[in-house]
């Protein structure tokens, strides 16, 4: 677990100004445009928000601007100094570097999460959402964004094949949602990313496995249940 998390954090060192270059669009434009105005939905304004694997803090920064106190949180100790060098005069917003298998959050401190594309990173999704059961109240709200099968990040862990460390996992986005359910969260929605090229009228006909798997990202809208004994 040491050997994943020293790797992932030196990965996304080297990646931070890159994202940092990129964030701005994707979030406004691109790929991740649907995401705050669908946590709206679901999560009332005014709670602590805690963004798990920020990156560069700009979504973080926009859950802020929605009305929300937030707290984000990256392994890259480049992507909090970048977060905090964007965003350095937001009294509801606040950046600090951690693991998302052992989040420096207490017990039911927040009201809510954000994880997007992050769980992938992780070597263990099932004890990080444990560790996001434990650091969140009672029936909140969690948002967790999982790459498609097609996605292009997924290129990082075709190294496995041949015998290398990588530090990307292969889990699929149904997957996922057993995962989360088996575990203490209810799904309350999903909403798709398509892959470019997909026929959106089209996919609107499908089940939602198959919309899955044409995604480029899937959304998980999930509320927090009591763990069975």
């Amino acid at each position: 677990m040491d050997e994943w998390r020293k790797m992932a954090e030196a990965a996304w060192n080297d990646k931070a100004d890159l994202w940092n270059s990129n964030s701005v669009e994707m979030w406004n434009a691109g790929s991740r445009k649907d995401i705050i105005p669908f946590f709206k939905e679901f999560v009332p304004e005014e709670g602590h928000i805690g963004d798990l694997g920020c990156g560069d803090g700009y979504g973080s920064y926009l859950l802020s601007q929605n009305g929300y106190r937030v707290t984000g949180m990256d392994l890259s100790p480049r992507m909090i100094e970048l977060a905090n060098q964007n965003q350095s005069e937001n009294e509801r917003l606040s950046f600090i570097q951690g693991d998302l298998t052992n989040p420096p959050f207490k017990e039911a401190q927040l009201d809510g999460i954000m994880a997007i594309n992050s769980l992938e990173w992780t070597k263990d999704p099932l004890s990080v959402l444990k560790e996001i059961h434990r650091i969140t109240k009672p029936e909140s709200y969690a948002l967790f964004g999982i790459l498609g099968p097609t996605a292009h990040p997924r290129k990082n862990s075709f190294g496995r094949l041949r015998g290398e460390k990588v530090i990307c996992n292969t889990m699929m986005p149904w997957e996922f949602e057993q995962l989360a359910q088996e575990n203490g969260w209810k799904k309350i929605a999903e909403h798709h990313v398509y892959k470019r090229g997909v026929d959106t009228h089209f996919a609107r006909q499908l089940s939602s496995e198959l919309k899955q798997a044409l995604t480029f990202m899937t959304l998980f809208m999930l509320q927090k249940q009591n763990l069975k004994g």
